[in-house]
Order: structure tokens, then sequence, then C-alpha cells
């Protein structure tokens, strides 16, 4: 497959990828900002909204102040933002477009239907009158992308540079949640008061990676930070899971290895191994913040060394 072919559906996948995972952290955010809380921890959490994505000077450069609309918009359909829905969407279509002829029909009319409904949807005032309602189509749309990709597409090396996207750009996101959630939760103090508010952060945190109801199967009791950590870093039966999501990067990897990508490979496969043997108790010893810092970090590198080996270079 022809390098810059390679590079559109991939990010094509990413792009894609990342609408619905700012969705998903935005509607947390309106959800756990209708808890009773104090102007203080409600600024708080928007202001963790933008540190997961590294925007928070971007938005000061343009905001004076910092509240839940301005933040809504900024991350919804502010064209200065690369990272915004509006955005993201945008350029999932022009990828796709790009590579019109190596998609399914249905795969490209998802694309670009999905484009022409976001026109209407930001114009119509569902946002402002109902921000939830957005973010679920948001999501409903990937989704879709996603199964009509998998139901209609063949499973040559076009399926696997966009599950590669798909799966890289996940892992990075899940780190993200995990890490600023973590760090922003407050010492546990005691009271039934604030055992409420414990249990509705972190299920609004189980919420925003469709995590809820699986971590209710599978340890059946009370929700504690350090199943939270085991169940979306080591649990590779959980979709949104880091170990899953590296179960799918160096599957895929291997499907479309040549001359050049033997140390991606295993670059890849040395990072996929640590979590795959890896134990909870050794990732809280070692600081679970420094942990998934340094998966950021090596996630990152991974992205360019597929850019380097596969695609079209990013620039440096």
């Amino acid at each position: 497959m022809l390098s810059r072919t390679a590079d559109h559906l991939f990010w094509m996948a990413r792009y894609t990828e990342r609408a619905e995972n700012t969705a998903r952290m935005l509607d947390v955010n309106v959800q756990t900002s209708m808890l009773p809380q104090s102007e203080q921890d409600a600024e708080q959490g928007w202001r963790a909204m933008l540190g997961i994505s590294e925007l928070q000077s971007a938005y000061d450069k343009k905001h004076s102040k910092l509240d839940a609309r301005s933040v809504i918009d900024f991350m919804v359909r502010d064209p200065s933002n690369p990272s915004s829905i509006a955005a993201c969407l945008t350029e999932a279509r022009e990828n796709a477009r790009a590579v019109r002829g190596t998609l399914t029909t249905e795969v490209w009319e998802i694309q670009n239907q999905t484009w022409l409904d976001l026109q209407k949807r930001l114009n119509n005032g569902v946002l402002e009158n109902d921000p939830s309602l957005f973010f679920e189509w948001v999501k409903y749309r990937s989704h879709l992308s996603r199964g009509v990709t998998l139901g209609t597409m063949l499973k040559d090396d076009a399926v696997h540079f966009i599950r590669l996207g798909t799966f890289l750009e996940r892992a990075d996101n899940t780190a993200r949640i995990l890490d600023v959630k973590f760090h922003g939760a407050r010492a546990s103090e005691q009271g039934d008061e604030q055992a409420q508010r414990d249990f509705y952060y972190w299920a609004a945190l189980l919420r925003s990676v469709s995590g809820f109801e699986i971590y209710r199967k599978v340890y059946r009791d009370v929700i504690t930070p350090a199943r939270i950590a085991e169940l979306l870093m080591l649990r590779a039966d959980m979709p949104r899971s880091l170990l899953a999501c590296m179960d799918e990067v160096v599957q895929n990897l291997a499907l479309v290895r040549n001359d050049l990508s033997r140390d991606t490979e295993r670059f890849a496969g040395k990072l996929h191994a640590e979590l795959r043997f890896g134990h909870l108790a050794d990732i809280l010893d070692a600081g679970l913040h420094d942990t998934l810092t340094e998966f950021l970090r090596r996630v990152n590198e991974l992205g360019n060394r597929i850019s380097r080996d596969f695609l079209v270079p990013m620039a440096a």
C-alpha cells in the first residue's frame, strides 16, 4: 500500500476516535458538574478537561475566565482548536475523501454524512440546550463508523491501518483520562456525604470509558480507585483498557510489517508485554502518575515510529 494512502486511513481513524473521546470527556464533565460542589471544584473539573488534551494555554489565550459554556464551545467547535470535535470530524472526512477509492461506499457515506449532520447540529441549538444529547450523537457516529468499516471492508492493509490509528489514539486517551482523574482526586475524607461524592466521581470516570457496567460485572463490589486502575490498564477483556488497545496495535503491526518495521514491532511488543505481565501492586509502588506519564511518552514515540516506517513522516 502507498504510504500516502496508509497515512490518510490511519489519520481518518485517529480523528474519528479523538472526536469520540473528546465527546466522552465533555459528557462526563457535564454530568459531574451537576453534583453538589463548590465553584472552585467545578472550575477545577473543567481545567482538568483542558489539561487532558494539553489545551489549557490555548484556551487561556482566547478566554479571560473559565466556565462550562466557554470550555464546551472551545472543545466542540472553536476553529482555532485543532482538537475540537468539529475540527476532528472535518479532518476525518477530508482524509476519507482523499482515499475515497480505497473505502467502501458505506464507509465513505458514514464519514461524509457525519460531517454534513455536524453542521446542522452546531446551528440548531442542540449543543446549548442538551449537550449530552449532542455528545451521544458524536459517540454513536463513531461507533457506526467502526461497525461499518469492519462489516463492509476487505480485511486487508487498509483495515489494518485503520485499526492501528483507532487503538493508538484510544490508548493515549485512556491513559490521559486515568492520569488526570487520579491526579485530581481529593484525599479521601470521612463521612457518608464524602463517600457518596467519591462514588459519583469514580462512577463518572468509568462511564467516560463505558466501563461502569463492566466494573460491576467483573468486581461486583464497591468502586475503588485501585480496581479502576487495574480495569483500565491491565484487563485485556476491557475494550478501552491500555492492554486491550496494545493487543490490537501489536496484532495489526504484525499484519502490515515491512522491511523497516522490525524495531517498531519490538518497541510496541515491549510496551505490550509490560502491560500483559504487569501487576497493579508494582504499578502503584512505582507511582501511577509516573507510570502513565511514561506510557504516554512511549505511545507518542510509537506513533512517530509508525509514521516513519509506514506513513508520511510527521514534521519535526
